[in-house]
């Protein structure tokens, strides 16, 4: 099969562009935020917008130090416009994916040629992380557009300028990518291949390295300075231990810190080269491996290909040093190598091969329709086969046989349908079809099985309208569906202090109780005293009245407690 005109390109990819923006905007409203991150995230930026202060995240009424504001910010706005969060929260990831599109598009198209944006596109759209990440109220999309937008700004400026709009424009994003979540200096890293693999025209053409250069880190520092110094004057301003502890754990702990001993998912250093790697990119390394030797044909001829693909070996060498991984700390290099790839089909295709991949790749396709189809039909005709390998979900995945079966169906008509078109379309259709499905039909059905709504207006049922309430050892998705104030006792302090803090709490009022998960080991309340309210995630939720105090309770080391009254005004349904 030839490849497409370039006017035939351009009209393929501004349909690939619309399509996949449709898909990432659909299911807006039609589910509440999910653990782990997007409650947090949400009710960050809904308590932005109930108290007005934007400059110091809260969470529950607590600063939040675990990472810069930007991305609150967006939320924030989005809230602020729509009024609702099940529309407001997918949002700024949605909008930062399109935008991430939309740069690798014009970055192919101009670096080579529209085949190569075309397909660049589509692998992006059918590459799992990419649509995860854009349809999950999570960071990762924003800081992906930040670090990309940067990698576009020094690329426009080395291998089609001088741009020196474009290179100062990329400090500026990597600023606002390290507002985001902190690693947004990572197009930095392209600098060791830029220098090596380009140089300054002769015969009196502008040059593109210039001592110049060297003003971007201006550009960054008073980019981050217009957050950065505010927050330190009014920290300074405050001066209380809340503060202070909240600026040094937001600029040490959770970013040097963190890199260097972390505390959370840690795993071996070859984490995302073995696991990783082969499920959220995939198929993209079996495509590298396959077509190995017209890669490395097209490395030697392209110091283009050789910047990009460089830049995503630093950016996975520098997380794999670090002992904490996870996989969405590889996101931002992923549009990058959807560049390398969409470069190296182009070339593939236009020597006549990938015949046999393509078949390959086509039986896969159609084993997944398959696959999809026939877990419907088993959850409907012998559910029991299924359930009893997931008792603890048992009851949401029981709703997904109907979408299953209407994926399956779907799928399977679609391949047929367009069984002749080229393997990136096929595989990217497959994508935005199951997408559509899982937006439309799977969101709702599971909803109700992934937020705590029906534990929290149990608890409204049954407490008096006068009766104060505090929660210890929660998640932030209690906040975002109650409907009276909540008191805690600091979400980062040890359960044994938020205890102890809630004794005293409760020893000052009698019309006081605490909500608490039955998994929490108290030696302050008795626990044959609390009264259930069922479950919520996978946790017994109990009540604590003033009966079930026990006499006497150690004192905190530090006594802290944070109020968040809440405005439910077209945030619940």
């Amino acid at each position: 099969m030839s490849l497409p005109t370039d006017d035939a390109a351009r009209r393929q990819a501004l349909f690939w562009l619309a399509a996949t923006a449709i898909v990432l905007l659909l299911g807006l409203g039609l589910r509440y935020p999910w653990p782990a991150d997007e409650p947090r995230f949400a009710q960050v930026a809904r308590e932005m917008v109930e108290s007005g202060q934007w400059l110091f995240p809260t969470r529950g009424g607590e600063p939040y130090p675990d990472k810069p504001p930007v991305f609150m910010w967006f939320s924030a706005a989005a809230f602020a416009l729509l009024g609702n969060i099940k529309l407001s929260f997918l949002l700024p990831s949605a909008l930062a994916s399109v935008g991430t599109l939309l740069l690798v598009h014009d970055l192919g198209r101009r670096l080579w040629n529209p085949q190569a944006a075309l397909f660049a596109v589509l692998v992006l759209v059918f590459t799992p992380q990419f649509l995860l990440q854009g349809k999950a109220g999570q960071i990762d999309a924003l800081v992906t557009f930040w670090i990309t937008l940067g990698c576009y700004g020094l690329l426009r400026h080395f291998f089609t300028g001088p741009h020196w709009g474009w290179y100062f424009t990329a400090w500026a994003a990597m600023a606002l990518g390290i507002m985001t979540k902190g690693v947004g200096f990572l197009p930095l890293l392209m600098l060791l291949p830029l220098a090596l693999w380009t140089k300054n025209a002769g015969q009196g053409a502008a040059p593109v390295w210039r001592w110049k250069l060297a003003a971007g880190v201006l550009v960054m520092a008073a980019t981050v300075a217009l957050w950065l110094g505010p927050m330190l004057w009014q920290v300074h301003s405050i001066g209380t231990d809340t503060m202070v502890a909240y600026r040094n754990d937001l600029l040490f702990r959770q970013t040097g810190e963190r890199f260097v001993n972390a505390w959370h998912h840690v795993k071996p250093w070859h984490y995302f080269f073995t696991q990783a790697i082969p499920t959220v990119w995939f198929p993209l390394p079996l495509l590298l491996l396959v077509f190995f030797k017209p890669l490395l044909a097209a490395l030697r001829d392209d110091p283009r290909l050789k910047v990009l693909l460089a830049w995503v070996g630093l950016v996975l060498l520098f997380f794999s040093i670090s002992s904490g991984k996870r996989e969405v700390y590889i996101f931002p290099a992923l549009p990058m190598l959807a560049l390398v790839v969409g470069v190296l089909w182009a070339k593939v295709r236009a020597q006549g091969l990938g015949a046999r991949t393509s078949a390959f790749f086509q039986w896969f396709l159609y084993a997944l329709a398959a696959a999809l189809g026939g877990l419907g039909l088993m959850l409907t005709f012998s559910p029991e086969r299924l359930l009893r390998k997931a008792p603890d979900y048992a009851e949401p995945i029981a709703t997904l046989a109907t979408p299953l079966i209407a994926m399956g169906v779907t799928l399977l008509v679609l391949l047929i349908v367009i069984r002749r078109r080229d393997l990136l379309v096929r595989m990217a259709a497959t994508s935005l079809v199951l997408w559509v499905f899982v937006s439309l039909m799977v969101w709702p059905r599971v909803d109700p099985y992934r937020t705590p709504q029906d534990m929290m207006e149990q608890v409204e049922r049954q407490l008096p309208a006068n009766t104060e309430l505090a929660l210890i050892y929660f998640k932030e998705q209690f906040l975002l569906f109650s409907h009276r104030p909540l008191t805690h006792f600091s979400y980062l302090a040890p359960l044994d202090q938020q205890e102890r803090n809630a004794w005293v709490w409760m020893r000052e009022a009698p019309n006081r109780q605490l909500l608490v998960p039955t998994d929490a080991k108290l030696e302050c309340f008795d626990v044959a005293k609390a009264v259930s309210l069922g479950e919520a995630h996978r946790r017994e939720w109990v009540l604590f009245g003033a009966d079930a105090m026990r006499p006497a309770c150690a004192a905190p080391s530090r006594a802290q407690r944070f109020v968040y009254r809440p405005d439910i005004r077209g945030v619940l349904p």
